[in-house]
């Protein structure tokens, strides 16, 4: 027989589906890298709207978040059609119905005069309907603490997002500066911004915003941190891509998963603090109708007159409830390090 036998090795190599060779994989790499450059697409784009979806469908699987969600709808629903609920206007002095301040609730349904006005839950002490003042507080205290937390959510995502990209001295002097405003203790550092301002809603939530832009900061630049020594952000920088752009298109969508949910939990924060400034006489003025400094107004009251304290303390708790609920089942939701 001939020496030269036909061999299978001497053919050669063809890439499998187990083992493609490199210089496939860079191809192909590379191919969808200029697809997605000449659709104009994201590296996580695909991802996201994936990551979005399932944590949608976790969500609703999610009994808390339920809940939560079921508390604040009935509070934006408050807030948003409070003209048509509330009976009276809030600060309407009712004196000239035959009401006497600190009057109980009356309902005619439940047996109160008809000849009476009916009050679902009383008359506070300077004569006004208390039930329309608790339905306008929604609105105050939930937009005061909606804007207090995008000012801060903006500032705090800026402030990390440049910190943890650029690292060096310009991470070093801004991260002491955050450093420095969260070895205040939030409220007491509040007090001071108002005090150095002047008490009104406007100043309260330029102090709320200042003392949590830290916690923003924070979270923020970890992320950054994390995400720049991806695969994909590399292959950008390699590709000659602006910082500016990279940071814009690449890092930040990244960093927006607990941004979002650091920011719904601090809504609850925010609508606490405001609460309390008002309560010390720091925040929303009378006669504007707010949870804090109605129950400031009737603190001596509690046991002569207990549903004017009662009401305004259950609509703080209420709305800090729902906030907390739905921030934890988010979290639980778009977290995939836990376990579902």
């Amino acid at each position: 027989m001939s020496d030269d036998l036909y061999d299978p090795s001497d053919e050669p190599l063809e890439p499998t589906d187990d083992q493609p060779l490199n210089t496939i994989e860079a191809s192909d790499a590379i191919r969808d890298k200029v697809r997605m450059d000449l659709s104009g697409g994201d590296v996580s784009a695909s991802t996201s709207g994936g990551l979005w979806r399932t944590a949608g469908r976790e969500i609703i699987r999610k009994k808390s978040a339920i809940v939560g969600m079921s508390l604040l709808s009935i509070l934006l629903l408050l807030a948003a059609f409070a003209p048509i609920i509330a009976p009276y206007p809030p600060d309407e002095v009712l004196f000239d119905q035959g009401v006497s301040p600190r009057d109980p609730p009356c309902i005619h349904l439940f047996g109160c005069a008809e000849e009476n006005s009916q009050h679902i839950l009383g008359i506070d002490g300077n004569g006004r309907d208390y039930f329309s003042r608790i339905v306008y507080g929604a609105r105050v205290s939930l937009l005061a603490a909606f804007v207090a937390v995008l000012f801060a959510s903006i500032w705090g995502t800026t402030v990390g997002l440049i910190a943890g990209f650029f690292g060096g001295w310009v991470d070093n002097f801004l991260m002491r500066v955050m450093d420095v405003l969260l070895s205040f203790p939030s409220l007491l550092l509040a007090i001071v911004v108002v005090t150095v301002l002047g008490p009104g809603l406007i100043n309260a939530i330029l102090a709320i915003a200042i003392v949590t832009i830290p916690q923003y900061a924070r979270i923020v630049r970890s992320s950054v941190l994390s995400i720049r020594e991806q695969e994909y952000v590399s292959a950008d920088q390699a590709l000659g891509v602006s910082r500016w752009r990279l940071l814009a298109h690449r890092i930040f969508p990244n960093t927006l998963t607990p941004l979002i949910v650091i920011a719904t939990l601090g809504v609850a924060t925010a609508v606490l603090e405001i609460a309390s400034l008002s309560f010390l006489g720091l925040g929303v003025q009378p006669p504007t109708p707010e949870w804090g400094s109605m129950l400031a107004a009737e603190r001596n009251q509690v046991f002569t007159a207990p549903h004017l304290v009662f009401f305004a303390g259950l609509m703080i708790m209420w709305n800090v409830l729902g906030f907390n609920l739905l921030g934890d089942g988010l979290r639980d939701a778009i977290d995939p390090r836990l376990g579902r």
